[in-house]
This record gives structure tokens, sequence and C-alpha cells, in this order.
């Protein structure tokens, strides 16, 4: 992608009323923009990583044997009171038609895959099942904050599983856990699986998966040497200073952290509410990871006082690529990159200085820059350096592909 072609750019100053960091350099590196508070544009640059973020959580959803389908975003009335949501969920969205016909948009899909799968569900031998879709969701949120981690519109993968008893969803949910946790390794994070109530789904203990983050909004008890945290608004038998529970190495550290995914116990609540004469009503599960609000914890994680640092699996970019005017030179090495499968943005923007292609590089975030200058070339090559680095070096072009592959 070539800078000069696009339309979003980086910008010079933040945002006045960005409140967090993520608000504040996803709209100044020109990776969204705020329509209205909690509702954003995701331009060319934000889009590129939620669909890396996408492709990450759908490889691993799909390695654990979840069968990804679609659901609809608007939903009429009639199913959420089957389920007591239409009037029990403070923040669900309701519409009225011209018809007069009451609909609600979707803040989560337990009242459309439960009569859904239904449909595919006539004995044991068809479970267990567990559909997924990646699509928007909507909450009436009484204040949106935070960016784009609390927002009225936002992208999310949920997962449902139905099991023929618990003994077989508790398997499958250590299952989830393991893959939960190895996608957001993937993307750089280390979260905590923690404890909490089911809220508005569930009566029973659900699990929230949280990253430690000053941005977050959940006070926690951790454990350093393992997985394990608990969230002290909801559950008051810890406290600081406790041995960890789980592997008992070390002790309970208070910490502020923000939740990415979780996972709830439904029990047979909506198999029941759909009822249509059946003998099996199925245990259900619901797995939650918030996609967009990944990306900005990401942010909130990876930045420093230039700019976002993008881990290398979500980044819009591998490469930035600063030409000082060098455009031929620069041209050949665009082309070389393309064709080695590279992906690669190309700053050929001729009316900028060499710092303020540097400073929006940096704003920007790419895992690694290149800079082809009439002084790199006459010491051999180019002028490679990693975004978290302070030290660059000079790579010959014909070893840039191999150097990237070890990045």
């Amino acid at each position: 992608m070539k800078m000069s072609k696009m339309g979003a750019k980086p910008e010079k100053m933040a945002p006045k009323d960005a409140e967090t960091i993520n608000h504040k350099l996803l709209v100044q590196a020109g990776f969204v923009r705020q329509l209205m508070a909690g509702v954003y544009t995701y331009l060319p640059f934000g889009l590129r990583v939620l669909r890396n973020i996408e492709k990450i959580v759908r490889e691993e959803m799909d390695a654990i044997g979840g069968e990804e389908i679609l659901m609809p975003m608007l939903h009429p009335a009639e199913i959420w009171k089957k389920t007591g949501g239409w009037d029990s969920i403070d923040v669900l969205f309701k519409l009225k038609s011209r018809t007069d016909r009451d609909y609600a948009l979707g803040q989560s899909q337990e009242e459309v895959v439960t009569p859904t799968m239904k449909e595919f569900i006539n004995s044991y031998r068809d479970l267990p099942r567990m559909p997924y879709h990646i699509q928007w969701k909507f909450r009436d949120e009484l204040r949106s904050k935070s960016g784009i981690m609390r927002g009225r519109e936002f992208l999310m993968k949920d997962m449902y599983s139905f099991h023929l008893d618990q003994a077989d969803f508790d398997r499958f949910y250590e299952i989830a856990k393991a893959a939960y946790l190895k996608v957001f390794s993937r993307m750089g994070l280390t979260a905590k699986v923690t404890e909490a109530s089911g809220g508005a789904f569930s009566e029973k203990i659900s699990y929230e998966f949280e990253v430690l983050t000053d941005a977050g909004e959940v006070n926690i008890l951790y454990c350093s040497s393992c997985e394990f945290c608990a969230n002290v608004d909801d559950l008051s038998q810890y406290r600081e200073g406790d041995k960890c529970p789980k592997c008992g190495k070390s002790k309970l550290k208070p910490s502020v952290a923000a939740e990415v995914g979780n996972v709830f116990d439904l029990g047979q609540k909506y198999s029941k509410a759909f009822d249509k004469g059946e003998m099996i009503y199925p245990i259900m599960g619901c797995y939650g990871i918030g996609i967009t609000r990944t990306m900005g914890v990401i942010v909130e994680k990876f930045h420093d006082d230039k700019g976002i640092i993008w881990p290398k699996s979500i980044a819009p970019f591998l490469v930035h690529l600063v030409d000082l005017q060098q455009k031929d030179k620069a041209g050949e090495i665009y082309e070389l990159l393309n064709k080695s499968g590279v992906e690669v943005l190309w700053d050929d923007r001729d009316d900028l200085s060499a710092g303020s292609k540097f400073a929006a590089a940096d704003l920007i975030g790419c895992p690694v820059r290149i800079v082809i200058s009439q002084i790199s070339l006459d010491k051999g090559g180019v002028e490679i350096k990693l975004r978290q680095e302070t030290e660059y070096e000079i790579i010959s072009i014909g070893k840039i592909v191999d150097f990237l592959k070890d990045v």
C-alpha cells in the first residue's frame, strides 16, 4: 500500500477529546475515526488489524471443532421475550418498525443460536456441537468510554457449545480454555483466567480472560507463576498475599485488568426456553472474545511516547518502507517485498521531511522500518530498524527478505 494514495493519514496532533491511550493513538495514527461515543469507523489500517485478529481467533476455534456460521444482528422481540431478556437486560437496544413490530439489535446470540441448532440436534448422536460466528454487537451503554475497549457497537467472536451432560461440557471447557490462552499468546498477550459471577447470562460462576493493564476496569488478584486470577469485585474469599490456590507457587498480587474474553456455563436455561417437546435439553456454554476490544487492549499494552508498537502477528503491515528521495530504488524494493509475500506500507510522499516520515512510522507502529536513502545506499544497502529498538543496521537489498523471515 502506498501512503500517497491513501485518504486517511497520520495526524500531528491527537484528538482533544481522547481520554485513553488507545483512542488517542488509533485516531492520530489513522486507524479509526469516531462517529459518536462508542461507535467508530475502521479505516484501512484499522480494518487490517481487525482481520488479523479475526484470523487468529478463527484458526484456533476451527482447531477445536468450531463450525463457523453467521447470525443476524436484527432480532425479533419474541425470542428475547421467551428467555426473559427483553425486560431484564438493560443494555438491549430496542427498535420499533413501521409495522409496529418490536425488534432488538443483538447484544449476544443465545436467543438466535438455540432455536437454530434445535433444527439439527435430534438425538444424543448429534452432540456435541460448537457453532461460532464473528459479528457486530450492540449494547446501550449509559457511558461509553475507554476508546474502542467499551463501545456501543463492537466486533465480537461468540461460540456456543451444546453437550449431552455436564461432564462433557466440563471436558470441552478445558479445551476451549487452552485455545483461548493460545489465541491471546499468539497476539503477544498474557491472559489470566479469572473467576467471576455469571451476571445476566448465568447464575453460575463464569470465567473471564483478563490482561493486566492500567487501562483496565476490573480489580483482580493474580498469580505471577500461572494464569490464575480472581475478580475481587465479585469474589471475596481471596486476599492479597494469599498463596495461589491453583499452583501454590506465588502469593496473590493486586492489579487492574481488561477483559478480552469470557466463558459462561449456561446450563439448560436456553435449551428449555425454546422447548419443542424434545426429550433432550443440551447443556450449553457461551464463549466470547472481543475482537475490537482486544485491539484496544493491545494498543494500551504495546506503545511508547512515539506511538503504537504492534505485535507482528496482528500488525497492519510487517514493513514500513520510508523513501527518502530514492523513489526508483524504493519502488524496486516495494515490488520485491510484495512478490515475496511481505506486507509493506510504502511512505512514498514527496512533500514531507525525513523527520516527519520517521515520526509517522513510529506512530503507526509496524514491526520493521526500512529506510532507503542515498546515505544507506552508499553504505551498501538499506537501513533496517525494529520498532521497539533504537539502533538500526545496514542490510544489503538482496538479504532483506531473509532478514525479515527471522523477525
